[in-house]
């Protein structure tokens, strides 16, 4: 049981990195502020693309970061129960 929520942790964190580092690759494309002629309109529609894409990711992110925590405490409580159900050493 220990292991299989171990393994669990570990594919749920990993993705959790991934997307935040892959969020942060996007928000260097990301600019605060842009002055746009006539001729720059497709500039415009790529940051409204861009900002969509980085709020998806920031959805994701903030479900793969609850879902690790649950599975830390629920690893921590498992470990905990077996460490208490163990016979004392005699």
């Amino acid at each position: 049981m220990l292991s299989a929520l171990m393994a669990v942790w570990v594919a749920a964190t990993a993705i959790l990195v991934a997307l935040l580092i892959y969020r942060a690759l996007l928000s260097m494309k990301e600019d605060d502020q842009i002055f746009l002629g006539v001729g720059e309109q497709h500039m415009a529609k790529q940051q409204q693309v861009l900002v969509g894409k980085l709020q998806s990711i920031g959805r994701y992110s903030i479900i793969f970061g609850v879902l690790s925590v649950v599975l830390l405490l629920a690893i921590a409580g498992v470990y905990t129960y077996q460490e208490l159900m163990r016979p004392p050493i005699s």
